[in-house]
């Protein structure tokens, strides 16, 4: 049998393992679980209040409580979206997370019955370089949309979430751009770790107060330190001491080299909780998600697979096309053969391309379909495999595949 076959094999023989119903953990607030290994990458599953996650998972981002590109959550449910992912800073400003707690929270304001991961705001708030002022006690900047005065530290950000009443909550941190000098990063990690524990004394109050709505929010905590192994791993030591729900590696794909940014997840990992899930944030291409699972990281967002979708970049199981391409004029084909999106079940790239250049919104929302579907499925079949013990196969078939231009 040949390497491809049994890749195939494994595959269809494989099933999702599903960790058995447990009770949820009120007093921890969540129980992770790793089901399996292989070399360093993990398969796992994260009990929520708001239902399982299984791990390696991929989390579609709906910025301000909707996937760009029009996609709605009754379609997340059928692209195997697990977690939707919203962002702090853009749902404060409108319409305002007072008036999501008055809805009922963000999952019932949106009609999303799974999981939902909101950042903290840190990193929108730190892009506005010209607009924003940091002090020890938080962060005071201009609203982007009317130029509104605005503070926000940590009390105000799990505040926020707390309003918003999402599953998991991210702290709030400093995200720092790269390259950036030594001792100002240095100086950063520490306040960082500082405003880390405001955020999770805040979150202990707001869990305990009745008029919360999630009173199982979890808590992430974010590591910094730029391009600096030495910076990142001390912090990663100081936040793993904290006890938190999960650890994420922050302040990368933010201008450093793809290789940079495996240098620092190679050199943080190790250092990171085993019995708690690790999330990348904003990362990345397939390529880049395949990679990170090797090192050992369990969950990944990125606004990469909608975003491209829009401009007619696609993602296949055999490389990336350009939809624009006159080649694809008159091409009867789906985007991707044996694709199970409903973009691809239903139409041919010829139909889907005159959408795109004559600017009609379905061309753009089939195609935000397939990319989303494909990050999804492929999170899905790196489970399987590591369910199924082949990993290193499919990873060592697939590492390079994945970011290829294809040639059809």
């Amino acid at each position: 049998m040949t390497e491809n076959e049994m890749i195939t094999t494994h595959a269809e023989e494989a099933t999702e393992q599903t960790a058995p119903p447990a009770p949820f953990d009120n007093g921890r607030n969540s129980k992770f679980e790793l089901l399996t290994m292989d070399g360093r990458a993990r398969r796992g599953v994260l009990h929520t209040v708001h239902g399982d996650i299984q791990t390696p998972v991929f989390m579609n981002v709906g910025t301000c409580a909707a996937i760009k590109g029009g996609v709605n959550t009754m379609q997340l449910r059928e692209l195997d979206c697990q977690v939707e992912l919203s962002n702090t800073y853009h749902l404060h400003l409108r319409p305002g997370d007072k008036l999501i707690h008055r809805m009922g929270g963000i999952r019932k304001f949106m009609n999303w019955e799974g999981p939902v991961l909101t950042d903290s705001g840190g990193f929108q708030v730190f892009s506005l370089s010209s607009l924003r002022k940091i002090t020890e006690e938080g962060v005071k900047f201009a609203s982007h949309i009317d130029g509104k005065r605005i503070f926000m530290g940590p009390e105000e950000s799990m505040q926020i979430q707390s309003n918003l009443a999402s599953t998991i909550a991210m702290a709030f941190d400093e995200c720092i751009e790269n390259p950036a000098p030594y001792k100002y990063v240095k100086d950063s990690c520490a306040r960082t770790v500082r405003w880390l524990e405001r955020c999770k004394a805040e979150m202990a109050r707001l869990n305990a107060d009745p008029e919360t709505i999630n009173r199982h929010q979890l808590l992430f905590g974010i590591n910094q330190g730029s391009t600096y192994e030495d910076l990142r791993i001390e912090h990663m030591k100081q936040i793993a001491e904290m006890d938190l729900d999960g650890y994420a590696i922050g302040g990368l794909a933010v201008g450093e080299a793809t290789e940079d940014m495996y240098r620092i997840i190679d050199a943080v990992e190790p250092y990171m909780p085993k019995d708690k899930p690790r999330y990348l944030m904003g990362v990345g291409t397939p390529c880049n998600i395949l990679e990170a699972v090797h090192m050992g990281v369990d969950f990944f967002d990125c606004v990469m697979p909608s975003r491209n979708a829009r401009h007619g970049n696609l993602f296949t199981w055999h490389g990336k096309i350009n939809l624009c391409n006159e080649k694809y004029a008159e091409d009867p084909r789906p985007f991707d053969e044996g694709c199970g999106c409903p973009a691809c079940r239903n139409y041919s790239r010829s139909y889907v391309r005159h959408l795109i250049k004559a600017k009609e919104a379905v061309g753009m929302q089939l195609a935000v379909t397939h990319n989303l579907y494909f990050y999804n499925n492929l999170t899905r079949k790196i489970r399987e495999a590591l369910d199924g013990g082949y990993f290193e196969s499919f990873y060592q078939k697939y590492r390079n595949i994945l970011g290829e231009r294809l040639n059809d």
